[in-house]
Formats: C-alpha cells, structure tokens, sequence
C-alpha cells in the first residue's frame, strides 16, 4: 500500500472537535460518500471542501505549491492528501462514566466551536481567547457558565466591563459541557489548532 495513503488523518465531528486519527484512504472514502469534508488548516477561517470542491483546489495547488502536499493519483488527475476531515453527520462525543468534565480551554472551544460568543464569526484558535462574562474584578469565576470563547476584538472592546456595560450581547447562554474532549497526540503541525495538548488540557481553577 501506498505510503501516502496511510498517512494519518485527524478526524474531527461537525463542531471542529478532534474525535479520532484515521488513514488518508479512509478519509479519501468518507470524502467520495460526502461523510466527511477537507478541512483547509492552511485559511485562517478553516474553510471545508467536499471531494468535488476538494479536487478542484487540488488542481489549481498542483500548478503553483506542489512540493507542499503529498499526492494520491486517481484515474483522473490527483488529489492532495488531507491532514484534516470534518464528519458531516457526528456531532457527538462519548460519555463521561465517572465525574464531570474538565474545565478547560479545550473543552470551552469545543462547547463554543471556536465561535465568538460576542459578534458570532468564527476564527482559528491563535486569534480567539477566554473572557470572563462577569469580570474578576467583580467577582466572577473560572465556571463553565462565566468563560466563554472571545475574539480579541471583541475582548479588547469589553474588557473589565459587564456585558451590558460594553453595550454587548452574548449569542447563546454559556453552559456546562456534557462530553469530554478525546486527547490526541500531534501528528502533523496543523493538528496543533485542535490537540495541543499542553495548553488545551490545562485545568482552570475556580
């Protein structure tokens, strides 16, 4: 078998939360059953392509930027290999048996799937952070109903001010998560986004 076509894929579910790491034959088979989408790491919005749309990208990046992608051959032209999919019909995760989930960066960016909590865009992780709804300052704490995802923008404009004294407004009540982030290791640097484990993983302390 090709080298190619074991090369590891991450998987996400369809809110962008890493689930498990598959080959890139078994990707290429969810994608041509429209089970899955590429996922473009390389546009900072993580734009997502289906196997048409995909194929299409891959011959314009064949002309320009082909040293950068490995290549499986179809009976028609070739397509890059993915390095990240999207399930188009899971969203879930699996259960938690035994306490509750882990208050954590990871698991906040998942409940909130990298969307602004604030204007509602979505963005990578490197231009999103955590803001407090009620600020420190006025006694509010690390819990799953006072952290949500913020783009620095919309951070920047809060600051240490309450929702409504920023003239703001929250598009969905922040709430606790239910199932836990599944822990993956890197494989390849634009897994880093969704698995990087040190700074995902790192309990917040109330």
């Amino acid at each position: 078998m090709s080298a190619v076509l074991t090369a590891p894929v991450l998987t996400l579910n369809r809110i962008f939360a890493p689930i498990r790491v598959i080959d890139v034959r078994r990707a290429l088979s969810l994608l041509v059953t429209g089970s899955a989408e590429v996922v473009d790491t390389e546009d900072p919005h993580l734009t997502t392509y289906d196997f048409g749309s995909w194929r299409e990208l891959s011959m314009l990046r064949s002309d320009y930027e082909a040293q950068k992608h490995a290549w499986v051959g179809l009976v028609r032209g070739r397509v890059a290999a993915p390095h990240v999919v999207r399930l188009t019909r899971f969203d879930r995760h699996r259960r938690v048996r035994n306490g509750g989930v882990p208050l954590n960066r990871r698991n906040i960016y998942l409940r909130d799937a990298n969307t602004c909590q604030y204007c509602g865009k979505r963005f990578p992780t490197s231009e999103l952070s955590l803001d407090h709804v009620i600020p420190r300052s006025r006694g509010g704490l690390d819990t799953w109903e006072n952290l949500v995802c913020a783009c620095t923008t919309c951070n920047s404009r809060k600051a240490d001010k309450t929702v409504a004294r920023a003239g703001m407004k929250l598009i969905q009540k922040p709430r606790a998560l239910k199932t836990p982030a599944q822990l993956i290791r890197p494989q390849h640097a634009s897994w880093t986004q969704f698995v990087d484990e040190v700074y995902w993983n790192v309990e917040l302390k109330a």
